[in-house]
């Protein structure tokens, strides 16, 4: 099963998801923003994470979500971090639907940095879709 992981973070807490995630998954996660995160191989699960920053998404997520495509994504998988607000989880969903890309209904969130119990549970997270 191929399996990837992309994410956006201004203060850290969504890479330590990721990272978590990761873990789990037996792969790096790599920031939307770095040159190799284009995905240009087919992959069974992308697992897709952002903030809510200033009621929004960022935009090099809403850039990167942008490039994703159908062919190539086969499943998406959200997670978040935050202090306030879930509503990033229903702005990257909606974003990937609009490209014809199937995305699970369970998600990932963590309130703020998420601690060591929470990131046992993102690898676990993780785990259950391989």
């Amino acid at each position: 099963m191929n399996i990837a992981v992309r994410y956006y973070s201004r203060s850290g807490n969504t890479k330590a998801l990721a990272e978590g995630i990761a873990k789990g998954a037996g792969v790096s996660a790599i920031p939307v923003d770095q040159a190799d995160a284009q995905i240009t191989e087919p992959v069974d699960v992308l697992f897709i994470g952002g903030a809510l920053y200033m009621y929004g998404l960022d935009n090099h997520l809403k850039e990167y979500l942008k490039t994703l495509n159908k062919n190539v994504v086969k499943k998406a998988v959200v997670f978040s971090t935050s202090w306030i607000s879930k509503h990033s989880i229903d702005l990257i969903k909606k974003a990937l639907k609009q490209k014809g890309i199937p995305v699970e209904d369970e998600t990932l969130y963590a309130k703020n940095m998420p601690d060591g119990e929470q990131l046992e549970s993102a690898a676990a997270f993780a785990r259950k879709y391989m």
